[in-house]
């Protein structure tokens, strides 16, 4: 080894042995091809993606070539030039200008790439035409439209209201549970938590935090400006089931830890006591539920 000179990169064993079942095939992939038979990849000029191993006939003239391509790429032959290229990042190319030429007659290979320059003034591809999705115009239907349709939820919502002034939607019924369960009744919230619900609480004890039975470490208690009124408490997650870093979306942080590991909590959705940590896997099972919470940030 020369002195200056890096060492060769020694690759994971691992990746090496990825890398060898990658690439294993790539010395004879082109071996059963019929002979007069070749795959190129082709780019374009107003094309971001690439079209790898397309099959073509060296005995096909270029103009043939080209009504091949327009099905790939949808620009039409009398606005196509080709150029030909050794692969995807050569800038060296070559122009396969005569279109009455057999494809053999510029030596082409398996291997190679054929870029595709567009000249129509009018292409649907310039400018992102065919790749960027934003520039395709979303449906939206009016309200005036939507009451006209048969059949739809809102028509069954009338319908079941029509015969019963009291009734109530199932979800409305399963919200209405749930914000009873939470200390609410009647959509009514109860006061804010106050320091009395975290009394004889210490930062650094272990706890639970729920829905979910995630454990961590208490980290901060008492208001988040960020957050509703009342008390909080920060958790440092054992695993990155969170929603920070112990900072809010206003930029206060209250305490440091990785991101996804923590996050704050109401008093009334902790258990404080000597919890051990647990798997992540065992803990993703469970979490699910708390990416809709809404007792939390």
């Amino acid at each position: 080894m020369h002195p200056g000179v890096a060492p060769p990169r020694r690759l994971h064993q691992d990746a090496q042995a990825l890398r060898d079942y990658l690439v294993a095939g790539d010395a004879v992939r082109y071996d059963l091809l019929p002979k007069g038979v070749v795959m190129v990849g082709v780019t374009h000029s107003n094309l971001g993606m690439s079209m790898p191993d397309i099959r073509l006939d060296l005995h096909t003239s270029i103009d043939s070539v080209k009504e091949k391509l327009y099905t790939h790429c949808g620009t039409k032959p009398q606005h196509q030039r080709l150029f030909l290229k050794r692969d995807s990042g050569d800038s060296t190319m070559l122009p396969l200008s005569d279109d009455s030429k057999k494809l053999g007659y510029y030596s082409v290979e398996s291997g190679m790439c054929i870029h595709v320059v567009d000249d129509d003034p009018y292409s649907l591809s310039k400018h992102g035409g065919l790749e960027d999705v934003s520039k395709v115009e979303k449906y939206t239907m009016s309200e005036e439209d939507y009451d006209k349709r048969k059949g739809t939820l809102r028509e069954w919502v009338k319908e079941q209201k029509a015969k019963d002034e009291k009734w109530k939607a199932p979800w409305t019924k399963k919200k209405d549970e749930e914000g009873r369960e939470d200390g609410r009744e009647g959509g009514r919230e109860e006061p804010p938590p106050g320091p009395e619900s975290m009394e004889g609480w210490k930062v650094g004890q272990r706890c639970e935090c729920q829905p979910g039975g995630r454990r961590g470490t208490i980290m901060y208690m008492g208001q988040v400006e960020a957050a509703g009124a009342g008390c909080w408490v920060g958790v440092q997650l054992d695993e990155p089931v969170g929603r920070n870093d112990g900072s809010t979306k206003d930029g206060q942080r209250y305490f440091t830890c990785q991101e996804k590991f923590g996050t704050f909590v109401r008093p009334r959705n902790i258990t404080v006591g000597d919890f051990a940590e647990r798997g992540l896997e065992e803990e993703e099972e469970e979490v699910e539920a708390a990416e809709e919470e809404e007792e939390e940030i």
